[in-house]
């Protein structure tokens, strides 16, 4: 296992902030891959899908910097 994905783990099991972080990123996937499956996306939801995109997004970079954060942490303790 690399250390990043021993970081993020560790992030999973022990700090609330990080699994919330995830649980929402998982939310807003499951509604981009419910809202795909339509056939035909109305303007609004067009709009949504951008929407979501844009939140999962947000949450991705907010667990990329605590991932960044707890890595370089542990690489200066080794």
């Amino acid at each position: 296992m690399s250390l990043l994905q021993e970081v993020r783990e560790r992030l999973l099991a022990g700090d609330a902030e990080f699994r919330h972080l995830a649980e929402e990123h998982s939310r807003y996937e499951a509604q981009l891959d419910q809202l795909l499956k339509s056939p035909y996306l109305s303007a609004d939801d067009i709009l949504l899908e951008a929407t979501l995109k844009k939140k999962k997004l947000r949450i991705k970079d907010e667990m990329e910097k605590l991932i960044a954060q707890r890595t370089k942490s542990a690489q200066a303790t080794h």
